[in-house]
């Protein structure tokens, strides 16, 4: 499976291919409007604002698999998302991140990028997947790591 030809959807159900995102760096972010890490949102607002005009690009994609803790439909998720945290990078449609209907796109990052004692699954909400323009590199951080972390590696694959 080659990242490029990977496709998801947007938050209209439109289909998305991976590949439009050839000429940027990518961090990809499976979240949930009811976590303790929701406030990331803000985090990761900022990154996006400080980076997006150097080749940034940040895809979220809510999650129900956690604690329940993504119930609502798309609409109401990108509602919170933009009144809550003037969140302005795409949210895009609800997926799953494990099991046998986990998105294509999660099932790759996880073969990618394992976590700690080379685990696949995702443990929760906030897991992101930092992904450099060539694809040959790609760094996962925990729920815990918060996007204001992730700066220097940022900058790093941005340079």
């Amino acid at each position: 499976m080659k990242f490029d030809s990977i496709t998801v959807k947007d938050a209209n159900g439109q289909a998305v291919e991976m590949g439009q995102y050839n000429d940027k760096v990518l961090l990809i972010v499976n979240t949930a409007s009811k976590c303790g890490f929701t406030p990331q949102y803000e985090g990761l607002q900022a990154l996006y604002e400080q980076y997006k005009d150097k080749g940034l690009e940040i895809l979220a994609f809510p999650c129900n698999q956690f604690g329940k803790q993504e119930p609502g439909d798309i609409q109401s998720i990108q509602s919170f998302c933009s009144l809550t945290y003037d969140v302005s990078f795409p949210v895009m449609s609800k997926v799953d991140v494990n099991g046998s209907n986990a998105s294509e796109l999660f099932d790759y990052l996880k073969q990618s990028a394992p976590g700690l004692f080379g685990t696949q699954s995702i443990k929760w909400n906030f897991t992101k997947f930092l992904i450099s323009k060539d694809r040959n590199t790609i760094k996962r951080y925990g729920p815990k790591d918060k996007p204001e972390s992730l700066q220097k590696d940022i900058e790093q694959l941005l340079a």
